[in-house]
């Protein structure tokens, strides 16, 4: 872990972590990529793909994990990888070292703690409605900013399959809010004064509305 200091703040990598990980690996001399996923073909669309060793793919993905804590933005692709641990093939390896290959193009990325003005927290949240190839189930995303600063993020699927994106979007809420109410309460045993309220935000109108009826949904 690299922390560098300044009269601006706080900055937190893992730079050279990752370039001893893409040496290992020889992923260093490769293409880079865009995006940490391919965004036109799904993890799973491929029925004969060849099994790889079992054990290799673990401890990338864990690998990968690790690195995921300074880096949000591999979060949901690393989430998606982690789901092959137990049958690993060809297909999903190969999507692990997309990753690397992003993660070559954008080393030096971290996380950033300033100072500002906000004193709030703002809970974003999102979902991919059925966007699973094996078992339609959704996943739901958040990230919680303190004053201003990402401090907590996640990227897991759904234990139910949603029966529309309202109701995947409704869910993804509901444990951004619950994530919000805990650093709250955390921030209020900190003795933090001046918190204001939290911030929910979200894309998808239906789900919107259903939030804002003061009713039990099931």
């Amino acid at each position: 872990m690299e922390v560098a200091r300044s009269r601006k703040g706080i900055f937190i990598s893992q730079r050279k972590y990752v370039i001893d990980l893409l040496k290992e690996t020889g992923i260093l001399g490769s293409k880079p990529a865009d995006t940490p996923i391919d965004p036109y073909n799904k993890v799973g669309s491929k029925q004969d793909s060849t099994p790889v060793d079992k054990g290799q793919y673990q401890r990338l993905v864990g690998r990968l994990i690790y690195i995921s804590h300074t880096r949000p933005d591999i979060g949901f692709s690393v989430s998606v990888v982690s789901q092959f641990m137990n049958n690993p093939t060809k297909e999903h390896i190969e999507a692990a070292y997309r990753i690397l290959r992003y993660l070559k193009s954008t080393s030096g990325k971290g996380l950033a703690f300033t100072k500002g003005s906000d004193r709030g927290i703002k809970v974003f949240t999102d979902a991919d409605w059925a966007e699973s190839l094996s078992d339609r189930r959704s996943t739901s995303g958040y990230c919680t900013f303190v004053w201003g600063n990402l401090v907590t993020w996640r990227s897991k699927k759904q234990s139910v399959v949603a029966r529309s994106s309202a109701e995947a979007e409704y869910r993804a809420m509901s444990q951004g809010i619950c994530e919000g109410m805990w650093l709250k309460r955390l921030l209020n045993e900190l003795k933090v004064e001046n918190l204001e309220s939290i911030t929910l935000l979200c894309d998808n109108q239906a789900a919107i509305s259903i939030a804002r009826i003061p009713v039990h949904h099931d």
